[in-house]
């Protein structure tokens, strides 16, 4: 009888000590998950600083990687061609949910699946490139933020013409791999006209374009520049800004830090951090049990302009009154 009893005893301690670790992992399996990708480089805990505030969003709903959250943060590498792969290993992995920062990533992970609920974060034109039925009623899987980046590349190119007003022709850096790019495009040839100006489309696939599109654009007599808003341009920003200064062209960019960073000329772009917080908040609902065709597609509010004087006084622009009184952040 005491052996038994010593061995019940035995048996118990076990059990207690057990049950902890047995806690732990079941603890570990509810964690969601959730599948970042995106073009540029960074981790979970060290995001590219573009995605900060979508990252710092989670953090403000308690979602923490590791402790409250498994995220994983897939890199294109600018490479189009990569998203496929890795829209599928996020399905291989059976994640809760995918958030996705370009539109080639989201028409893949679109391809991909079609149950797996997936947040768009800031995308330029969800319902121009097909990716949902419409604004108010995205339907299927994805929705999200979208940047309605074609009306946003006419407002740039009226800003250069504004504040160079000689300017009749433009040189225009696209990416038309990114199914954003043709759209916005088309709306800025269909605007060209009313304004004056000619445009000289360059199709860029590499960094190492850039060069030859200068080149062959100064031969057409360029007086300006442009770039469509795709994130390869945004990652090469310092080369583009390199090359506009030694043309010596003026240049309005889609993005921020074309300006505060790269010593571009001026940019005008949405306010990503509002959006992207936003995005987070739609991961939370989902995680939450909301159904992606429920919460309809948001646009931006809230716009910037940035202008460099220090590098339109080298260009010798002058930048107009009534365009530097519209700055929300002037560089000296």
């Amino acid at each position: 009888m005491t052996v038994i009893r010593a061995v019940l005893a035995g048996l118990l301690t076990v059990a207690l000590l057990a049950t902890p670790l047995v806690s732990e992992a079941q603890s570990r399996a509810r964690m969601p998950r959730l599948c970042f990708i995106t073009f540029d480089p960074g981790t979970p805990e060290a995001p590219s600083p573009r995605f900060a505030g979508f990252f710092q969003g989670l953090r403000d709903l308690g979602y923490v990687h590791g402790q409250s959250i498994t995220i994983e943060y897939l890199v294109g590498d600018t490479r189009s061609e990569r998203f496929p792969e890795l829209a599928a290993q996020c399905v291989r992995e059976k994640v809760d949910v995918i958030a996705v920062t370009t539109t080639p990533a989201a028409h893949a992970v679109k391809r991909a699946t079609s149950t797996i609920p997936t947040v768009m974060v800031a995308l330029g034109d969800p319902v121009g490139t097909g990716l949902v039925e419409s604004l108010a009623h995205p339907g299927g899987n994805l929705t999200g933020m979208s940047q309605m980046t074609s009306g946003l590349a006419v407002k740039r190119l009226e800003l250069l013409k504004q504040t160079v007003p000689g300017i009749s022709q433009v040189l225009v850096l696209t990416y038309l791999v990114d199914p954003i790019a043709p759209l916005q495009v088309a709306a800025l040839k269909q605007a060209a006209p009313s304004l004056g100006t000619k445009l000289i489309i360059q199709d860029i696939r590499t960094a190492d374009d850039l060069p030859a599109a200068f080149e062959a654009a100064t031969k057409e007599h360029v007086q300006g520049v442009l770039t469509t808003a795709e994130s390869i341009f945004r990652l090469h920003r310092a080369k583009v800004t390199e090359l506009a200064s030694r043309f010596r062209l003026p240049a309005v960019y889609p993005y921020a830090v074309f300006a505060s960073d790269s010593g571009g000329m001026m940019a005008y772009e949405v306010n990503d951090t509002d959006l992207h917080r936003r995005a987070a908040g739609y991961v939370d609902k989902i995680l939450k049990g909301v159904k992606p065709a429920e919460l309809p597609i948001q646009q931006p509010t809230e716009y910037q302009l940035i202008i460099n004087l220090k590098t339109t006084r080298a260009l010798g622009v002058t930048i107009p009154p009534a365009v530097l009184a519209r700055a929300d952040q002037v560089i000296e």
